[in-house]
């Protein structure tokens, strides 16, 4: 039987319960990726080095999958990209997180195997475990919150890092006449003023003097407080996130509950695209009876259950 183009990228795309093959092909890119990622790892034992030849024909094979995948991915791209054209759709998927991390798992196989940094390229591929149960676990729910709090992330960090450079400083002038192999210069005291901020305490580097040993206990104490920052501003997130998915629920006024079907103006478009197009606050997502984030990006099917407020 001859699959259609459209057949083709509900197979490779995330696999709803009913649909077989999808998620028999979810399986595999699982299976997939644990055989790259492990063989990645025996690879650098020399104890296993009678294996090596097995290895890279293991890999050989992955990779051989990957390209296959990546691929159709670009042939299906119109499906994936309704709204645009052919080659539009393509040049959309090729500069998306996805395109991106599936050239950066293939491309290091070929031609730069010597670059060490470069082919770990191969293990954020490992994040793509999560296209199996995509925007129905919480690790959606963790990316939407560093999206939302990006900004306050940002500012909390700048806090740390002056924070850093202040304490190699001070360090620096306190302890440079008593220890000048130690701390040779202003960003000598660097890697002590780290360790110190984030209370892990190596032992390797340490004041000797009284004003730097006063020092240290200041900045411990500076240190458990800043870094406590972004904590505080992402426990919060969650909190939002998590009652922001309770909060409207189908039954009270403000809001109206609709299914997607195949007449539906909401089907293929984006969450992001119909509260745009048709001034909707969507609240509520549930597909093959699992709550789904609604985030931006997600793309809405036939018989999703919408829960949705006039703006």
């Amino acid at each position: 039987m001859k699959l259609s183009k459209k057949r083709i990228f509900d197979i490779i795309q995330i696999g709803s319960r009913g649909d077989f093959p999808s998620r028999a092909f979810d399986l595999v890119i699982v299976i997939m990726i644990f055989l790259n990622i492990g063989v990645l790892f025996l690879e650098t034992f020399d104890s296993l080095a009678a294996y090596h030849t097995a290895f890279r024909v293991i890999e050989s094979v992955t990779v051989l999958f990957f390209i296959i995948e990546y691929i159709l991915r670009i042939w299906t791209a119109e499906f994936l990209f309704p709204g645009c054209s052919r080659l539009k759709a393509i040049g959309k998927f090729l500069i998306s997180y996805d395109g991106i991390v599936d050239l950066g798992t293939i491309l290091p196989f070929f031609a730069l195997e010597g670059f060490v940094a470069f082919r770990l390229l191969r293990v954020v591929r490992i994040f793509h475990l999560f296209r199996v149960n995509a925007y129905y676990d919480s690790f959606n729910v963790i990316v939407t919150v560093l999206k939302e709090k990006l900004n306050q992330i940002i500012s909390s960090l700048f806090i740390i890092i002056v924070l850093m450079l202040a304490g190699s400083l001070c360090i620096y002038s306190l302890e440079h006449d008593a220890q000048p192999e130690v701390f040779e210069n202003a960003l000598s005291g660097l890697w002590w003023t780290v360790s110190t901020i984030f209370t892990v305490g190596y032992g390797d580097v340490y004041p000797i003097t009284p004003l730097g040993r006063l020092m240290a206990i200041l900045i411990t104490f500076l240190g458990v407080g800043a870094v406590a920052i972004p904590t505080g501003i992402i426990s919060a997130g969650f909190v939002e996130q998590y009652t922001k998915l309770q909060k409207h629920r189908p039954g009270s006024r403000n809001v109206a509950t609709v299914i997607v079907d195949e007449n539906s103006p909401y089907l293929g478009h984006t969450i992001g695209e119909v509260e745009k197009d048709f001034n909707l606050e969507i609240h509520t997502l549930m597909r093959d009876g699992v709550l789904i984030l609604p985030t931006d990006a997600v793309r809405l099917k036939a018989q999703d259950t919408v829960v949705y407020e006039n703006r």
